[in-house]
């Protein structure tokens, strides 16, 4: 679990992309690479510290490959 404040708002970040990317038609062998590239671009930055990076890709991979995150939300019928 993430506990330290900028690693949460980095990870709300990256998953919040990644359901749009998602509702956009990506897939995820492309979502894997924009969690790559994103994740690189944080190590190369030193943004935080590499642990917390390391706990970040495993919530992220976690997120990832849960199918819920994922599911399109249908509107309940009108029974008017």
């Amino acid at each position: 679990m993430l506990q330290d404040a900028l690693t949460i708002r980095y990870y709300q970040r990256l998953t919040d992309a990644l359901v749009e990317q998602w509702n956009r038609g990506y897939r995820f062998d492309e979502l894997r690479l924009y969690m790559d590239g994103y994740l690189a671009a944080l190590r190369q930055s030193d943004a935080i510290e590499p642990y917390q990076i390391n706990r970040l890709e495993e919530e992220t991979i976690r997120f990832l490959y849960d199918p819920s995150n994922f599911e399109m939300t249908q509107a309940e019928p009108d029974y008017r």
